[in-house]
């Protein structure tokens, strides 16, 4: 018992510290990604260091959720597969415990971190986002530093343009300056030019003071008369002109109030109050709108008392509207077909208002629900993610930080657009929202569920060589034999022995396609009734590999060379396609499927016959060989 102890404190000790440093990592990749989101509304606003402080750490906080299963992948992988590389996941087995049991004190580790992370999901970061999106509205909505570049029209200075042609670093003037106001409005812009000028902000950081000198003014004077077009200006010249530019510099927090419709800044239970009442809502507004359709656009015509005399006399019991419109005159056609244009224009515009709003409801109700239904599924990323890197940890036994950061890179980039892409198409309305939320969970927790059981198997997945002889079976690939003179050769082949058996062999391969007509097809009925192994083309399989594995013994170079001709014998595939009786009778009656299967098999059986007689061919050879050099007396 203790010695299980002390292993659970060495398993859970190498994950930890490779989890400190790959959250870190990995919140710092997430927060940079945030960050430069961002930058271009950021930068060249002189913000002090309290506010960007601020910035960087509720944006952290925010990002901790969705960095925790990319670090708990990419330590698990980094984790299981040093354990691997350094053979102490192999020691661990030998002893006799199982990769579950290892894994059991970092499981429930990661069990821990899911239920903190949805902890932090539900209570902190909603928080932490609504004083986030607070922050940012206040950043980008702070006046920008002065900073007026050369050769520019600068207009971040509001009802003002200003152009600079040359700024002399040391001084700070600015030379050539062109100045337009238009604060007045357009019509009555005020036109500066000087030779210099000097741009400073006042003291309490409200307005900016501009210092001119040897320069000319241009104005547009109010026009008293509305129809008069000439509208006098006037021009002034001056040496020194000084003037305040309103210019509010200080950084101010907004309310944050209009945030608190947003869904992710509530936890689970104001989402499910706003949930009901947004459908209130929704629900009251939908029979607004039907009772305003209804009393309305379609109304039931009211008939007047000569209209139903009218009627009586026409002897009919409902209005034909095409009649009514044929009987009128072409001026009677036209103002009718305007007024119904018209009409119609108005309700289209009325209801594709009306369908705005009720889409933007119900879009809105959809967003909660799935920032209702993410809390869960980030949290349950977390084991998940596990599952999946430390089972492919002890597969791939790789550690460092090469092949375990490409795999959890490409694990999470898959996670990541299958996450996005579902829960966009949730919230759009075209798939089930909790659907298109836990597709991701969906579709990795049976990913790693199969690592999870190939690993504890010790099962090959990443094996190259297993998926070849797979495919090489399906579509009938064979290898071809390689057999070369060795360096030390223990037994020396019984060549009379030998050539006794190939002899047999051959016998025995005559007999088997004299009783086999191998070159005819196949009784359809008797293929698929049959399950039972060829034990004749068995036993001649096996005797050749016996006598091929005596006679690679021999030093002759061109007797290895010759046995290099034989093939490797498929003892089942040109007899049913399964060992079960019943599937093949299955797979007998589907005639598509039974088809194709019979035409492969009596391809094999024609493989077969070709395989058969090149053995006889080559022992011949073989025979001959070892008689022309006198192997044996």
């Amino acid at each position: 018992m203790l010695r299980i102890k002390k292993l659970d404190i060495f398993v859970l000790k190498s994950f930890l510290l490779l989890f400190s440093g790959t959250f870190f990592i990995c919140l710092f990749i997430f927060m940079m990604q945030f960050l430069w989101r961002y930058v271009d509304e950021l930068v060249g606003k002189g913000l002090e260091i309290n506010v960007l402080a601020q910035f960087f750490f509720y944006s952290g906080l925010t990002l901790i959720p969705l960095s925790l299963p990319l670090a708990i992948l990419l330590a698990a992988l980094m984790t299981f597969g040093n354990f691997g590389e350094r053979y102490e996941l192999l020691s661990m087995k030998a002893a006799g415990i199982p990769l579950l049991r290892i894994m059991r004190p970092v499981v429930l580790f990661c069990m821990f971190l899911g239920g903190m992370s949805f902890f932090f999901q539900n209570e902190i970061g909603p928080r932490a986002q609504k004083q986030l999106w607070t922050l940012l509205v206040s950043m980008k909505q702070k006046s920008p530093e002065v900073d007026i570049p050369e050769g520019v029209f600068y207009s971040d200075i509001d009802g003002y343009n200003i152009y600079v042609k040359h700024k002399d670093r040391e001084t700070g003037m600015l030379k050539d300056v062109l100045i337009y106001n238009f604060s007045d409005g357009f019509e009555n812009a005020h036109i500066i030019w000087a030779e210099e000028g000097k741009l400073e902000l006042t003291a309490d950081k409200q307005h900016l003071f501009l210092h001119l000198y040897n320069g000319e003014q241009f104005e547009n004077l109010k026009s008293q008369s509305v129809i008069s077009r000439n509208v006098p200006y006037r021009r002034e010249s001056f040496k020194e002109k000084h003037t305040l530019i309103q210019f509010d510099s200080d950084f101010n927090m907004v309310d944050g109030s209009f945030l608190d419709q947003r869904s992710d800044i509530k936890n689970m239970r104001e989402i499910s109050q706003a949930i009901d009442s947004l459908e209130l809502h929704a629900d009251s507004v939908g029979r607004a709108y039907f009772n305003d359709v209804i009393n309305s656009t379609y109304k039931t015509p009211v008939l007047t008392k000569a209209d139903s005399t009218k009627l009586e006399k026409l002897n009919v019991a409902y209005l034909n509207t095409d009649s009514i419109f044929n009987s009128m005159t072409s001026q009677e056609k036209s103002q009718t077909l305007s007024k119904t244009e018209n009409r119609i224009s108005s309700l289209a515009s009325d209801w594709e208002m009306k369908s705005f709003m009720s889409k933007s409801t119900d879009g809105n109700i959809r967003s909660h629900r799935s920032d209702w239904h993410k809390k869960i599924t980030l949290s349950l990323a977390c084991i998940i993610f596990f599952f999946i890197g430390a089972p492919l940890g002890a597969i791939i036994r790789k550690g460092g930080l090469g092949m375990p950061v490409v795999i959890s890179v490409l694990i999470f980039v898959v996670y990541y657009i299958i996450d996005s892409g579902a829960t966009r198409i949730g919230k759009s309305g075209e798939m089930n929202v909790a659907l298109g939320t836990w597709m991701s969970t969906l579709v990795l927790a049976p990913v790693g569920a199969f690592f999870t059981y190939k690993s504890n198997k010790d099962s090959v997945v990443f094996n190259i060589d297993t998926y070849a002889a797979f495919f090489r079976k399906v579509f009938g690939i064979r290898l071809s034999r390689h057999l070369f003179k060795k360096e030390v050769i223990i037994h020396t082949p019984e060549y009379r022995k030998d050539v006794e058996a190939l002899e047999h062999i051959s016998a025995l391969c005559e007999d088997y396609m004299r009783m086999h007509r191998l070159k005819g097809l196949p009784n359809y009925i008797k293929l698929f009734m049959n399950n039972k192994p060829d034990d004749a083309i068995a036993d001649i399989s096996r005797q050749m590999e016996a006598v091929i594995e005596e006679l690679s013994n021999s030093k002759d170079p061109i007797l290895l060379n010759a046995m290099n001709n034989y093939p490797f014998l498929a003892v089942k595939a040109h007899k049913s396609p399964f060992g079960n009786r019943w599937l093949n009778l299955a797979l007998g009656i589907v005639v598509p499927a039974g088809l194709l299967v019979y035409l492969h098999i009596w391809r094999f059986r024609l493989r077969l016959e070709k395989d058969l007689k090149n053995i006889i061919r080559t022992n011949g050879q073989v025979i001959q060989q070892i008689k022309d050099q006198h192997y044996y007396s």
